[in-house]
Parts: C-alpha cells; structure tokens; sequence
C-alpha cells in the first residue's frame, strides 16, 4: 500500500512489525497497527501493538491508544521506527494490567 491508497473503516493500512522487545524474561514484538477514522480520511492514525511468543501462560496482546498521527503512511512508520527499545518498553509497561 502506498500513501495515496484509498482506505477506508474496512480497509486501513496495514500493520507493521516496528521491533522485537525483551521485557521481564519474553521477547515481545511490536506492530503498527492503523485504524480509519471516517472524519480525517487523509490522516494515518496508529497505535502500537504488543505481542507475546505464542502459547505464552498468563500473558496477552495489549495495545496503546492512538499515539501516531501523520499525514502520509510513510510518515507514521518512519515516526514508529524512531522510538527507541527504552520507549517502546515503556509504552509496553504502560499497558500491562498492575500486578498486585
């Protein structure tokens, strides 16, 4: 897909993997996720998406809320691809439910 691709709410963008993570013993890998949004049709809006090694007991997939707001396609996974694994393990922290 290019930037010039139509989307729409059935069709975003597709995901990206951004990196691969350690963080409290797993390796987690990070995608782009893109959503539509029916009232900018010309913005890449993204949130991150984080994802255990498969079969993993008592870990899930967890995600941030839209963080990524660009004008292009290129642009929003140049911006994902700037974070680095200390920013991207934060973001991963702060999704994670509190373990009492």
């Amino acid at each position: 897909m290019n930037s010039t691709s139509p989307r729409t709410a059935e069709n975003p963008a597709p995901a990206v993997h951004i990196a691969t993570i350690a963080h409290e013993g797993l390796l987690w890998d990070v995608y782009l996720d893109f959503e539509s949004d029916p009232l900018r049709p010309v913005n890449f809006r993204a949130r991150m998406r984080f994802e255990p090694p498969p079969g993993t007991e008592g870990a899930a997939s967890t995600q941030t809320t839209v963080i990524i707001i660009e004008d292009s396609y290129d642009d929003a996974v140049a911006k994902a691809h700037r974070f680095d694994d200390r920013q991207l393990k934060g973001l991963l922290r702060s999704t994670l439910p509190e373990i009492e």
